[in-house]
């Protein structure tokens, strides 16, 4: 059965991930945990699921428009799909669902608070790290995005946050030169196989509320395409600091 007041929040969700290109976990899941009491490891699997079939979209959008690095996401997916299964492995053995929500609420804040970081103070960082960006030869590069990959595989399998803002300003740094639409593109078809497995593993651990994914996703899908369009008429540099600060106040909520 289809909730309204689910579908209202994958409304507001998508309206929001379509202006600032921030991924769904960032915001989904602590609505999930806080406003509607979901165990968080239920959270972060149907939130998983989420992703993938959102960004499912994406990426069919951005392969026509040649907007994908298909070699730079295999590199990614190198590193986060193994990481991924071996993510899954640890919290099976570990019973997550029943034992870990409170360790999973913690890093989950702090995931939110180093996302509201990078957004808030990329250009700084971009800055500092630019004397080092030249001294990294390709194939440098290339074992940097498969690590990149891998750690994006734990914190994503872990949380469902990281793939959007973490992702990006990785990929920024790492490609330098590479136009932003490749970037995001190349970001959202990582995120697909990834959540997918991911999210596959939580459905073996019986984390997949299906009710709720439907909900979501039938408010997600106009939400993204209405936030889309009203990006075009909002400054980034508005976006920016507002998304930030509701990262910060969620991130402090969950951890304290």
């Amino acid at each position: 059965m289809i909730d309204p007041l689910y579908v209202i929040s994958g409304f507001f969700v998508g309206v929001l991930v379509g202006q600032t290109g921030v991924g769904g976990g960032s915001l989904m899941t602590p609505l999930l945990v806080l406003v509607f009491g979901l165990n968080p490891a239920v959270a972060v699997g149907t939130d998983l699921l989420y992703a993938s079939a959102t960004k499912s979209v994406g990426t069919l959008v951005h392969g026509f428009n040649r907007t994908v690095d298909w070699a730079v996401v295999r590199r990614l997916a190198t590193g986060s799909v193994p990481a991924s299964i071996a993510t899954l492995a640890v919290m099976a053995v570990w019973n997550a669902a029943e034992h870990g929500q409170r360790t999973i609420s913690v890093v989950l804040g702090f995931m939110l608070l180093l996302t509201a970081a990078s957004l808030l103070f990329q250009r700084a960082f971009f800055a500092l790290v630019e004397p080092i960006q030249t001294r990294v030869t390709q194939r440098g590069t290339v074992a940097l995005t498969v690590a990149v990959g891998a750690a994006l595989g734990v914190l994503v399998t872990f949380t469902s946050v990281g793939a959007g803002a973490l992702g990006v300003t990785a990929l920024l740094l790492l490609y330098p030169r590479a136009r932003m639409a490749v970037i995001v593109g190349s970001d959202i078809a990582h995120a697909v196989p990834l959540t997918l497995v991911a999210g596959l593993g939580h459905l073996a651990m019986g984390s997949i509320n299906w009710p709720l994914l439907v909900s979501l996703l039938c408010g997600s899908v106009p939400g993204i395409v209405l936030g889309s369009q009203m990006a075009i008429r909002v400054p980034e540099h508005v976006l920016r600091p507002v998304m930030a600060t509701v990262l910060i106040v969620v991130g402090v909520r969950l951890v304290f």
